[in-house]
């Protein structure tokens, strides 16, 4: 099936590792031509994103700023934007107890997953309005719909960023822009395994893990304009965990 995103221009936030950077080359993989955008340096030398005269931004999204100048980089560079893949995010602290978990802390994961977020769709809609195939995809979690101990910040912060979604794609319809949402379990990038204790990788999990490339596959059919008709669509990709009773039978 052809995706038709071919010479699309595509801006991916959060590129320089995990979900974000297997986005940059599942997009370019279908021709599109990507803007990288990361806190981290390494954003800058991403192989395939200077291969495809993409461009990197190093820029911090929770500053509004900062956030619409790194947008305004990669359009200008690209000749504009089609798709915006919102994949920025933070695990904040991992098997803290609510009433040990600071207001900082709290506070950091917020500013990074949703603001963010926000800040970036905001500062990208100028440009996403003069395409004509316009879509973006927000990385959530199943940590949006379902709960573990010891993460409360981030699982508050993924239920108000696939919202965000949910919202924006009802106030942007109108105008043919498509939100939608993909809803991860574990997945294996250095945060899961650093969060999780897994330094060598997920092998001997007892407990089913996907891939970066997997989610990224997920985000490019959301990006496609054959997907047209689908918005505000929270896609939970979890092996089917989410659906099991607790029934004991």
């Amino acid at each position: 099936m052809d995706l038709q995103l071919s010479s699309r221009r595509a801006v991916v936030t959060g590129a320089a590792g995990g979900i974000g950077r297997a986005a940059v080359g599942a997009l370019a993989a279908e021709g599109a031509r990507v803007g990288a955008v990361d806190l981290d340096p390494r954003v800058r030398e991403i192989p395939r994103v200077r291969e495809i005269g993409g461009h990197g931004v190093v820029a911090d999204l929770t500053d509004a700023d900062a956030a619409a100048a790194a947008v305004d980089a990669c359009a200008r560079k690209l000749g504009g934007i089609d798709v915006l893949v919102l994949a920025a995010g933070i695990s904040g602290p991992v098997g803290s107890p609510l009433e040990e978990t600071s207001a900082a802390d709290w506070e950091r994961v917020f500013a990074v997953n949703v603001t963010g977020a926000f800040l970036t769709l905001r500062a990208a809609l100028p440009w996403l309005r003069r395409s004509e195939a316009r879509a973006v995809v927000v990385v959530a979690s199943d940590s949006a719909l379902v709960a573990t101990t010891g993460m409360v910040p981030y699982a508050a912060s993924k239920a108000a960023l696939l919202h965000l979604a949910r919202a924006s794609a009802v106030e942007l319809a109108p105008e043919g822009i498509r939100v939608n949402a993909v809803c991860p379990s574990i997945v294996d990038t250095p945060m899961s395994r650093r969060d999780l204790g897994m330094p060598e990788g997920f092998a001997g999990a007892d407990y089913p893990v996907q891939t970066p490339a997997e989610v990224a596959d997920q985000i490019v059919l959301l990006a496609s304009p054959r997907l047209r008709p689908v918005s505000a669509a929270t896609w939970v990709s979890d092996f089917g965990m989410s659906a099991r009773s607790g029934f004991p039978a």
